[in-house]
């Protein structure tokens, strides 16, 4: 299988682009070069997992959406919480617009701790309504779409009801409770009537929220070994509820994820796929904002240089080693450069990382929160989709971003 990127559609965008001369030339030059149309990827294993992420091309977060909180010590909060983080209620002309504009697959984070409504840690049926209503939208439109659990991980423990999960042996029972009451009720609403198309993500970056290593697992650190054998027994567990439910759900595709979604947690030794009873159904999941200097820090770097290459190549080399070519693939849930006012090294980053990523079956989803205006003082500047005008911020950055998704 070979994987090519024509960009004629891109040179037509740049000729009508509204940047300087300069600036079109620049970006022309550098997606040219950056692109390789003789790489090979017949070395993947080939199975009915990693089929599917190769047609899964380019995905697409409908972030701090059903994701959002308005208090995460309240159960219940009701079907305002789409709106509470700032973004637009969804609406079925949004998700049109995606799949128009070319996205093949939607991730939609969901948070579930706040939309319990017993002790039996049953959800509000208006709210999961709400979330088959989007999910249905986007299937309609033959789109991949990811449904996980997002900003469930309590930050405070020891663990009350309601405040989900957390993953340390002193909050393990109540943790499992939630986890797999939660799964059991989203398994049993989406099963028969979602073929592989709809795809299950555990939990979403799972971590010591607060302790010093929530964001850089050390294995050396106690609490972090334990937490890890948490975040194994959790997966399992999940899983296991899955697939009991039957259906469609005994062969369903299931996103696993280590600590913090990190491929540097996923490589050390301690990390463990669960088993499972299905074949070649489950998927690394991962989070790459890499490097950080780069593609979050600020004020970081607004420059792309080889090193940063270099540090990509590294991970991307890794996860293939550890899990592609094992027959295991990888999706990476969450990506993206925050806007540095950087156009042309954004593009340059996009190219780079896509292409790579491509390059060993992996398929890579743009995180999106909204915020699109540039900024040196404020992180997580992640806006793509105008979701009122159905249209991109950064037209020329996306024409790049989906030809270099493209397997041919």
């Amino acid at each position: 299988m070979k994987i090519k990127y024509p960009f004629i559609a891109i040179f037509a965008v740049l000729l009508f682009s509204c940047i300087s001369i300069e600036k079109q030339e620049n970006i022309a030059i550098l997606a040219k070069d950056f692109i390789d149309e003789s790489l090979d990827t017949d070395f993947i294993p080939k199975n009915k997992a990693q089929e599917v992420v190769y047609n899964m091309e380019i995905g697409w977060n409908l972030g701090n959406t059903l994701d959002a909180t308005l208090n995460t010590n309240q159960l219940n909060e009701g079907l305002k919480t789409e709106i509470s983080w700032g973004q637009p209620r969804t609406t079925q002309e949004m998700i049109q617009g995606l799949a128009k504009n070319g996205i093949k697959t939607i991730r939609i984070p969901i948070s579930w701790h706040n939309h319990i409504i017993d002790q039996n840690y049953t959800i509000d049926e208006e709210w999961f309504d709400r979330v088959k209503t989007i999910v249905d939208w986007a299937i309609e439109e033959n789109m991949y779409v990811i449904i996980n659990t997002h900003h469930d991980n309590s930050e405070t423990t020891p663990l009350v009801y309601g405040a989900g999960y957390y993953p340390s042996s002193e909050n393990k029972e109540e943790s499992l409770k939630f986890l797999c009451r939660i799964w059991e009720q989203i398994s049993t609403v989406f099963n028969y009537d979602y073929d592989e198309r709809l795809i299950f993500e555990i939990m979403n970056e799972p971590r010591l929220r607060g302790h010093e290593h929530e964001w850089n697992f050390v294995e050396k650190c106690e609490l972090c070994k334990d937490s890890m054998k948490c975040v194994n027994e959790y997966n399992q567990k999940v899983l296991d509820v899955i697939r009991a439910s039957g259906g469609n759900n005994a062969t369903r595709l299931v996103m696993i994820p280590s600590i913090g979604g990190s491929p540097d947690s996923a490589f050390s030794d301690l990390f463990e796929m669960p088993k499972d009873s299905a074949e070649n159904a489950l998927i690394l999941s991962v989070h790459m904002y890499t490097p950080y200097e780069f593609a979050m820090g600020v004020p970081g770097g607004e420059k792309f240089t080889s090193l940063h290459k270099q540090v990509l190549n590294y991970y991307f080399f890794r996860l293939n080693q550890k899990f592609v070519s094992k027959g295991i693939p990888v999706v990476i849930g969450e990506m993206g450069a925050t806007n540095k006012n950087n156009l042309e090294e954004r593009a340059k980053w996009f190219a780079y990382f896509i292409q790579h990523s491509r390059i060993y079956g992996v398929t890579s989803c743009l995180w999106d929160n909204g915020n699109s205006e540039p900024s040196t003082t404020q992180s997580e500047k992640y806006g793509y989709y105008n979701r009122i005008e159905k249209e991109w911020y950064f037209p020329l950055l996306m024409e790049i971003i989906l030809e270099c998704s493209k397997v041919k």
